[in-house]
């Protein structure tokens, strides 16, 4: 049994800066299964990156405090407080605080199976400067902590600043 208070799991941020406050639940338990992260996301905070999916994991979001909004393929869906949102596999999502709220979004990601991402699994939908259009860009974490995005159309490959 491992027992440990949130406040006490280190602050690890994503690369981007896109929120001030993740405190991964399952890298301090030493989960093997699943993902736990805790999030606290002030108004135009997000809880990744961008809009993506995990072809190899599940997402389910609970929102403790405060309303998120998730950006999916059938448009923007509302999640409020004690309300719960799943993604499976393949389904692209990007969940935010909206930059006009006047409270800030308390609450949990998780992802199953795996406790860690598998990156080579993930996949981000962005502009791409050699298409000219959206594209399903792989994503890779390089040795300087930086995200870099690779067109799986094209090939094309940047990093995000």
């Amino acid at each position: 049994m491992e027992k440990v208070s949130i406040e006490e799991v280190d602050n690890e941020q994503n690369p981007m800066g896109v929120h001030s406050v993740r405190r991964p639940i399952s890298a301090a338990l030493g989960f093997s299964d699943f993902a736990m992260n805790y999030f606290e996301l002030e108004p135009g905070e997000s809880f990744s990156g961008g809009y993506h999916t995990h072809h190899d994991q599940e997402e389910v979001f609970y929102v403790q405090a405060g309303t998120a909004v998730f950006d999916t393929e059938d448009g923007p869906v509302t999640v409020e407080a004690d309300e719960v949102i799943r993604f499976g596999p393949g389904e692209f999502q990007q969940g935010y605080n909206p930059e006009d709220a006047d409270e800030r979004v308390v609450g949990f990601a998780f992802g199953a199976p795996g406790a860690q991402h598998e990156w080579d699994q993930i996949e981000s939908l962005v502009y791409c400067r050699v298409c000219e259009t959206e594209q399903g860009h792989g994503l890779a974490l390089t040795d300087e902590g930086q995200f870099e995005l690779t067109c799986t159309d094209c090939e094309n490959a940047f990093v995000l600043e």
